[in-house]
């Protein structure tokens, strides 16, 4: 596995867009570190979460008991791996934080920096 992403760095293969659009390093830039032995290594650069109030609020879900967050994306997004977007809108680093206490509201939201209007 090693020499396998050795090559792909070495043919420039691991660059910016290596991840799908729908993924939350898909505008992060990859970097390469060089191990003093001479072997490269690639890695995704710093993610930092975006505030809240670049999020517009679609409504607010309340947890229930033993409720997941993969769960609660699928059925408000449509997506259960798009819960970082949830975890985003609610500044959350731990995914499991949103979900801990029975009761808490989550924002869900548009994708970061769109606008629009809701009709509730």
């Amino acid at each position: 596995m090693a020499d396998l992403i050795q090559s792909l760095l070495q043919q420039g293969a691991l660059q910016n867009g290596s991840f799908a659009s729908t993924s939350r390093y898909y505008k992060l830039e990859t970097g390469k570190y060089e191990t003093e032995d001479g072997k490269l290594m690639a890695y995704v650069k710093r993610r930092f979460l975006p505030a809240a109030d670049k999020f517009m609020l679609l409504q607010e879900h309340r947890v229930t008991q033993g409720e997941r967050l993969d769960h609660v994306t699928a059925q408000f997004l449509g997506d259960p791996e798009q819960f970082w977007r949830i975890c985003d809108a609610n500044e959350a680093m731990r995914p499991e934080a949103l979900t801990e206490t029975v009761g808490q509201t989550i924002r869900i939201t548009l994708p970061e920096g769109m606008t629009g209007t809701t009709h509730a």
